[in-house]
């Protein structure tokens, strides 16, 4: 599922390139198609992320768009190819240069259009997300130090933080050295504060390089140049392999539904 950086990069970019100019707007598939007919030809004012979903807003209507584990946007210039297969929603506009720009939609969870009090309402379900301006890691802090459940699961929790998937779980916990089986209640609050600040920085990066990258360059087989893909992470999807800090092999298992990545040796206790 993309985590956070992906929908604030995606936000950015249909702003961009759609913001301010009429939008065509078709649910070739038909599963939208109440929806596209509202939309379509209407001006699109911003599109802004907020954890795992996307808003756009089209004056009083907003749509609401949560990819979920399938869900892709693809987009390019000119001229669209005709629409093949389960294409859930396109857009096609005329570009901050006239050139034409489109996007289209597939695989979605939720694609609905909502008016604002429906959004506030979401919202409201939402913990802080750390790339939104002002958040504030307090109020996730007051859930995680009440609660008997492991981090590993409070991280994951959108109630809790908003916006952070199984990519971030597993390397922030790994670059604090705490147990993902640790109780939130243990979790002490100058270590919260330190982990919710470098969560802001490693998400800022993810939206800037458009990937996630968490290792220091000491940890890295390459130390120099471009991140391979092979260096970007600790415990993440690395399984079997030693811990690049301390050579105990990293273990996995589910845990909320997602598989678990970390270090016996370095996140002990």
């Amino acid at each position: 599922m993309p985590e956070g950086h992906t929908l604030h990069r995606l936000a950015r970019e249909q702003t961009a390139l759609f913001a301010g100019r009429p939008v065509h707007v078709t649910s070739p598939q038909g599963r939208f198609a109440a929806g596209a007919a509202l939309l379509d030809g209407r001006v699109l004012d911003e599109v802004t992320a907020y954890g795992k979903h996307l808003l756009a807003g089209f004056g009083a209507d907003v749509l609401h768009v949560h990819l979920g584990l399938y869900g892709t946007f693809t987009g390019g210039t000119g001229v669209p190819q005709a629409p093949r297969g389960a294409l859930r929603m396109r857009w096609v506009g005329d570009g901050p240069d006239g050139d034409g720009v489109w996007t289209d939609l597939r695989g979605a969870t939720t694609c609905e259009v909502i008016a604002p009090p429906a959004v506030e309402r979401l919202l409201a379900r939402l913990g802080p997300d750390p790339l939104r301006r002002g958040a504030e890691g307090s109020a996730a802090y007051a859930r995680i130090a009440g609660s008997r459940t492991p981090v590993g699961a409070l991280l994951m929790d959108q109630s809790v933080l908003a916006g952070v998937g199984n990519v971030y779980r597993a390397e922030l916990l790994f670059r604090h050295r705490v147990s993902p089986f640790r109780p939130g209640r243990e979790v002490q609050r100058e270590l919260w504060a330190a982990m919710w600040a470098d969560l802001v920085t490693l998400m800022r990066a993810g939206v800037r390089m458009g990937r996630i990258v968490t290792t220091l360059p000491e940890h890295r087989t390459r130390r120099r140049g471009a991140v391979q893909g092979a260096d970007a992470h600790y415990t993440y999807r690395r399984t079997g392999l030693p811990c690049r800090v301390c050579g105990t092999d990293v273990r996995t298992q589910v845990m909320v539904g997602r598989n678990l990545y970390w270090c016996p040796g370095c996140q002990a206790g």
